[in-house]
């Protein structure tokens, strides 16, 4: 029996490998939940764009929703809109960079900046004292978030990097048979 798969079945298994990559994000985040700041969200946002490229965006816009669903919609929220965008376009501008080393410093540093980045939106409404008040409390989370980045993207880069690249080649390989089947199948 030749079974031929439909075209819709590449979109399909990417929209379902997005939405994987999107929940594994938020699990890792809430069940990392009662350590604070220690969670492996940076490190695997590194890997996602390394790997994924400009897609990486679904997969982070995703995350914010569902995290916005769970915590509720609340001024820190937005940040979540900017912040990991903007590490995800961190990472697209040094791709070309194969150090693990190199990766754990960028994770390490973005730990110690999120404070700063998530105190932009109480700078805006409450003006300099509310931002600065909102960033200075947060330093000790912000000295933990990034000894925790440093220590999980020392130990899990390379691991979780090389299983999602062979994942991801493995997909590409599929889609590009599935592709070659489909134009064969509509040649006269």
């Amino acid at each position: 029996m030749n079974r031929q798969p439909k075209k819709g079945t590449m979109k399909a298994m990417y929209m379902v490998t997005m939405g994987f990559l999107s929940a594994i994000l938020l699990i890792g985040q809430v069940g990392m939940a009662a350590l604070p700041n220690i969670e492996p969200v940076t490190m695997l946002i590194i890997v996602y764009t390394l790997i994924y490229r400009k897609q990486v965006f679904y997969i982070i816009y995703t995350f914010v929703i569902l995290e916005g669903l769970i915590y509720g919609f609340g001024i820190w929220w937005f940040s979540y809109l900017y912040i990991w965008t903007i590490l995800a376009v961190i990472v697209l501008l040094m791709k070309k960079n194969q150090s693990v080393l190199m990766w754990v410093v960028v994770a390490g540093a973005y730990g110690l900046a999120f404070g700063f980045l998530c105190a932009i939106p109480y700078f805006i409404s409450g003006g300099w004292g509310a931002g600065i008040a909102y960033w200075m409390s947060g330093i000790p989370y912000d000295i933990t978030h990034c000894i925790g980045n440093t220590v999980l993207t020392a130990l899990l880069f390379k691991p979780v990097y090389n299983v999602l690249n062979k994942m991801h080649t493995a997909q590409l390989v599929y889609m590009t048979n599935v592709e070659k089947t489909q134009g064969q199948k509509n040649t006269p």
